[in-house]
């Protein structure tokens, strides 16, 4: 019997030897995917690039009344290269493993507008003086039931969207409630001002345009629901006579801003191979329409650039945003949703230098489950900033990536930097508004 199966072991190596070798084709290999995403992908691996830039003079911006307006209007903004911290100020709950701050400051004619975890909007003098707050739990809730948020600011009056599925109109002099519309969901999303309309995005389903002077409905716009979200939802972006969506399920619709008729869809597809987090549909990245080009970055690994009146893609990069992107002089400046700071060309989407940012909390691989949480970029001072969960506010060279300062940010970034009046404010997870001057 032994030599039996010694025979047949013996078969089966000869055979194995007679077996053609595999041949391996000559020729760069191709991402079969690649075609679904609206052309081919740009190449993962960066060798990084010293690119000259020649910035624009930086604006000293007065208001900076809601959250992705900065960038069209300012593409570099005034700021000192060595800040220091002027003042701290308590705006209500910090950052907690239910709740969290989702809401960028805003400033509007000497006063800076912060939502808390909970539902209680703040306003802030520049000198960090508390002016008044609101708590906009409504009756019969508890401040634990929701949170996220966004606000926005804006011809003597405050925009509050909340986790409890309300958007209210306030007095920015007193914190007077003025009007308050129920958005028939989550209202996580950040509020924009335009056309005496206020538009937000609500559930990451349905896009609300509502009158600035009534809190009355004027328009609605509908995405399809998806359950696989982050907390808080993206501004939108409005241009011309276009308002632009950004919705959880990776699809960015336009509408006429006024009243709101469809004009194009487009699907964000695509996502990182090997990795699990990149099958979170929803968009991260806040749509940016500057210089003629729409921007938008999602959670799936991919940031795409688009015509906004027809939604035709021009480029796509196999990068995902954390937030809006910052494009001034040719660059595109993103953090990635690898935690890393961008450089692209606004042209192409080629990628000319990458940088890391601090990762994992835990440096033991066993504990490596909490990452660093990284907000901006903003270009300001001839610097890219960015804000950091770990305690740091950094200062970027534009044309090599090279870290060229930092300051202490204490408590850590919860919300991306803002910058006013020559002054940056950002909300630490504390629940304290920073400034830095």
């Amino acid at each position: 019997m032994r030599q039996a199966l010694l025979i047949g072991a013996l078969g089966l190596v000869a055979l194995a030897g007679c077996e053609e070798r595999e041949r391996i084709l000559p020729g760069q290999r191709e991402d079969l995917r690649a075609i679904f995403d609206g052309g081919a992908e740009i190449a993962e691996e960066t060798e990084n690039q010293t690119v000259a830039l020649a910035l624009p003079a930086p604006t000293n911006l007065a208001n900076w009344e809601s959250a992705s307006g900065a960038p069209a209007r300012a593409p570099h903004l005034a700021f000192s290269t060595a800040p220091t911290l002027i003042f701290a100020a308590n705006i209500g709950d910090g950052d907690s493993r239910k709740a969290r701050i989702t809401a960028d400051p805003v400033v509007s004619e000497g006063k800076i507008f912060t939502l808390d975890a909970g539902a209680t909007v703040a306003a802030t003098s520049t000198d960090g003086a508390s002016l008044w707050s609101v708590d906009l739990t409504p009756d019969g809730d508890s401040t634990a039931d929701a949170t996220g948020g966004g606000v926005a600011a804006g011809s003597g009056k405050v925009f509050v969207s909340s986790g409890f599925g309300l958007l209210t109109s306030l007095d920015a002099a007193t914190g007077a409630i003025l009007w308050q519309q129920k958005l028939e969901g989550t209202g996580s999303g950040t509020p924009v001002v335009a056309n005496g309309l206020v538009y937000v995005m609500a559930g990451d389903d349905t896009g609300w345009a509502v009158d600035v002077a009534s809190g009355r409905v004027r328009w609605q716009l509908s995405g399809t629901p998806d359950v696989a979200n982050v907390m808080g939802a993206p501004a939108p972006a409005i241009t011309g006579d276009l308002a632009i969506f950004a919705f959880g399920d990776g699809e960015v619709q336009s509408a006429f801003a006024k009243g709101g008729l469809p004009r194009w869809a487009s699907q964000l597809a695509g996502q990182r191979r090997f990795d699990a987090g990149s099958k979170v549909s929803d968009i991260t990245g806040d749509p940016v329409v500057s210089g003629g080009t729409l921007y938008v970055g999602s959670a799936m690994g991919r940031l795409v650039a688009m015509r906004p009146e027809s939604g035709e893609r021009i480029w796509t990069a196999s990068e995902g945003t954390t937030g809006p992107v910052w494009p001034v002089a040719g660059a595109v400046f993103a953090v990635s949703d690898k935690g890393e700071l961008l450089r692209l060309a606004a042209a192409t989407g080629e990628i000319l230098w990458r940088v890391p940012l601090p990762g994992f909390v835990k440096d033991r691989p066993r504990r490596q489950v909490e990452r660093f949480v990284h907000h901006g970029p903003i270009v300001a001072g001839g610097r890219v900033i960015v804000a950091s969960s770990d305690e740091v506010l950094r200062f970027f060279d534009p044309t090599s990536g090279a870290l060229v300062h930092s300051v202490d940010l204490p408590g850590g970034a919860t919300t991306a930097p803002v910058i006013a009046g020559g002054t940056l404010y950002v909300v630490s997870k504390r629940g304290q508004l920073l400034a830095f001057r």
